[in-house]
């Protein structure tokens, strides 16, 4: 029996058609309007019942839908481009075969095989899967090609704690000189700016004065100008604020970007010699400029500011991320305990301090 249901979204209205018969799997299919719908679900029950049909999944390749999918997600994603090694993969491993041939075991089997070259971690191989997933989910969810996504039935690869390398007080005093010292005029406002935000690479170098509020202090990424594609909100106070004050009273007028470098593929590329250079100056080994990401999540932490909050800054879609820096807090857990037992009135009797 079939089941039409209707649907408005951003994109407008949509009916989504669904058919169950005993004895055969579901099929379901999504239209414009609703007389197309009636159609194709009297069309494809009649078709079901004489055996003549083929399932949508049967019909429609995996490279079909890679490809429609990434093509969706090219305008408003900003990790598109990263993603597409990831279909590269993909496609390679379900060449010619159809949505329906996309079981959970062939997907575990093509995820194992992510290891087996030892050129990818545990936490590349799960970011591959995904990928996959966010295909596959756009097949359920937009287009009615499957009923159901296989890749929540694989099983993904424990991935470490992460790196956390941040800047130790001395190591952020001389990094600090040595990026003032620089003849690149770029790098220490792109320094300073990056470390008071925890913004990531990308963010900074393809920063536009239009996402700079003066008035509020802040710099507003809107969705798909971040790196998972969802906006968020920057402080914008001291140094940071004081240097781009200054870069704004002297634009270019053929570029709207907060640090104009030449054209190339690799933006940051025009910053990278200067800063190796500003690392050897002042003795800062295995240090990379992500690295001024954690430095500004270790040092929040470390203030006592909740995970919550650093998640929001820094655009952690979840906790576990953040979770990375909780043990640079512990003074703050043991007063969290105290608050809770003072509620609970199981305060100690006993004063804290040493005898």
């Amino acid at each position: 029996m079939a089941t039409i249901t209707k649907r408005t979204g951003k994109n407008g209205t949509s009916y989504k058609v669904q058919i169950r018969l005993k004895g055969h799997p579901a099929e379901t299919a999504s239209f414009d309007r609703l007389t197309d719908a009636k159609r194709w679900a009297a069309e494809t029950e009649t078709a079901i019942r004489q055996g003549r049909h083929f399932g949508i999944a049967r019909r429609r390749t995996f490279t079909e839908l890679a490809d429609k999918y990434q093509a969706a997600i090219r305008e408003h994603l900003k990790s598109a481009d990263d993603r597409k090694p990831h279909f590269a993969y993909w496609c390679d491993e379900f060449d010619g075969l159809s949505l329906e041939d996309v079981t959970p075991a062939l997907v575990a089997t093509a995820y194992a095989k992510l290891h087996q070259d030892g050129k990818r971690t545990t936490a590349t191989a799960n970011r591959y899967l995904a990928s996959l997933s966010a295909c596959l989910s756009f097949a359920v969810k937009e287009l009615g090609w499957i009923e159901r996504n296989p890749c929540p039935r694989v099983r993904k690869g424990k991935e470490s704690a992460g790196r956390v390398r941040y800047l130790s007080d001395d190591e952020r005093t001389r990094l600090i000189a040595a990026c003032k010292e620089s003849r690149n005029a770029l790098l220490y406002p792109c320094f300073v700016v990056a470390l008071s935000t925890g913004a990531r690479q990308a963010e900074v170098m393809n920063l536009r004065w239009n996402q700079v509020d003066f008035g509020r202090c802040t710099i507003v990424l809107r969705d798909g100008e971040t790196k998972n594609g969802a906006g968020r909100v920057l402080p914008l106070t001291g140094e940071a604020l004081d240097l781009l004050r200054d870069r704004a009273k002297v634009r270019d007028l053929h570029d709207d970007r907060v640090f104009p470098v030449p054209a190339t593929t690799d933006a940051f590329g025009s910053l990278r010699t200067a800063w190796k250079a500003a690392l050897a100056r002042a003795d800062v080994p295995d240090f990379h400029w992500h690295d001024l990401r954690h430095t500004a999540a270790s040092y929040l932490t470390m203030a006592g500011i909740g995970s919550m909050e650093v998640a929001k800054v820094l655009g952690h879609k979840t906790l576990q991320m953040t979770a990375r820096y909780s043990h640079l807090s512990p003074e703050r857990t043991v007063e969290l305990g105290d608050v809770l037992a003072q509620r609970l009135g199981l305060a100690s009797k006993k004063s804290n301090t040493a005898a």
